[in-house]
């Protein structure tokens, strides 16, 4: 274990430098692509007969429960440091553009996108039951708040346009993962779950999180109060995180939501009522660290899984013609919402075009991609969802800048 950890950390400490040294990408999107071309140098040695680091690599890599990693640890880390910095104000203020994105989004979003690659797997030959067709359109259709965040980092977004962006990224996650709950158990045990099972387990999950994230954030909250220490005040927030995401997967609750609420709190309560100045300040610098660090690791390992998925050229002309697809379905799922804050609030001309090419696909998506069980339909999803990732990240995560900036522009 000991051996996995320092060379996956010595790995993407070099592909970070080599990023900022000589490619000069945003940096969680040039970790994945000097990842990926490292993926592409090891299997291009192979080729012409040096296959043994390939190997080696391959060996490490298939030791990562990629799942495990990311649903149950870094993704609480990263959405609770990228909640600190979002002002709960804002948030409350466009709760209902973000609300319907982030709910009856995702329903639509899985409906349209399952539909869709029912219909587009068929052009191709491939036979694949509707009900993982769904699965697909269910584990596709949050975005990315890690993806989200990165990307807009360095975006002059307006308030209206990054708030709901984010806030929806940060919310969407319960909702997909209980729709993928659904569907799995009911390709597992052929069984379809009524519609009070279905919303027991929405409660569970999102509501009895939110719940949990507002009762340990508000303990933590109250202990940073008491004391003016910021060593200790730092430590509360990391115990905060890891015994709370502990916590809630004990109690069957989303740990990922939990940790946004408990994020917003100390991010808001905690910054402007318990800290003095020199607690912010390394508070805000320990999670920024976290944050760029678990980042760069996430989009390493995301380029290094091209040595685990074969891939043909059908494979990525479907998840092509997918991605497309998927757009047109973000599309159907954010103009109602922005239609809906027009009635209150005046929106920019080009905020559907934002919100649209905004919602990126990222290693949520992989993640759940990995969970589904063992067989030609998983293989074939798993390559289908990582070729889409892949291509939201490059794709719109270097433009998104671009298309802000052109709604700014305008008069």
């Amino acid at each position: 274990m000991l051996e996995l950890v320092a060379a996956f950390i010595c790995l993407t400490t070099l592909l970070t430098y080599l990023n900022y040294r000589f490619i000069g990408l945003p940096p969680t999107i040039g970790v994945m692509v000097t990842a990926l071309f490292f993926s592409l140098l090891l299997q291009g040695l192979s080729v012409i007969g040096y296959p043994g680091l390939e190997d080696r690599v391959q060996g490490l890599m298939s030791q990562i429960d990629f799942n495990d990693l990311l649903m149950h640890w870094m993704l609480s880390f990263l959405l609770f440091a990228g909640a600190l910095h979002v002002n709960l104000a804002d948030l409350r203020s466009y709760r209902w553009p973000i609300g319907l994105l982030a709910t009856v989004g995702v329903l639509i979003a899985t409906v349209v996108i399952g539909y869709l690659a029912h219909w587009i797997f068929a052009l191709f030959g491939w036979h694949v039951s509707l009900l993982y067709c769904l699965l697909f359109g269910a584990l596709i259709s949050p975005t990315d708040p890690i993806a989200v965040l990165g990307a807009l980092r360095t975006a002059n977004a307006s308030k209206p346009l990054k708030t709901t962006i984010v806030g929806e990224s940060l919310f969407n996650d319960g909702t997909a993962v209980v729709v993928f709950t659904v569907l799995l158990g009911i390709a597992q045990l052929g069984e379809t779950p009524t519609v009070t099972d279905t919303a027991i387990l929405f409660a569970r999950e999102a509501i009895g999180g939110a719940l949990f994230g507002g009762l340990v954030g508000y303990i933590t909250y109250r202990m940073i109060k008491s004391i003016e220490q910021y060593q200790v005040e730092v430590m509360l927030t990391l115990a905060l995180v890891i015994g709370g995401s502990a916590m809630a997967y004990e109690l069957h609750v989303s740990a990922p939501i939990a940790m946004v609420v408990a994020g917003l709190i100390i991010g808001n309560l905690g910054r402007n009522l318990a800290m003095n100045d020199m607690t912010r300040r390394y508070l805000d610098g320990f999670w920024e660290l976290i944050d760029d660090m678990l980042n760069a690791l996430l989009f390493a390992l995301i380029g290094l899984e091209l040595l685990l998925l074969p891939f043909s050229w059908m494979h990525l002309a479907a998840a092509g013609v997918l991605a497309v697809a998927i757009l047109m379905s973000r599309l159907l799922t954010v103009a109602p919402a922005i239609v809906l804050l027009r009635r209150w609030r005046s929106v920019p001309r080009g905020t559907v075009r934002v919100l649209t090419w905004g919602g990126l696909r990222g290693g949520v998506s992989v993640a759940l991609a990995l969970s589904l069980p063992p067989g030609t339909e998983r293989d074939l999803l798993l390559s289908i969802t990582y070729i889409v990732v892949l291509s939201s990240i490059l794709l719109q995560g270097l433009t998104i800048g671009r298309v802000v900036r052109g709604v700014t522009e305008q008069p």
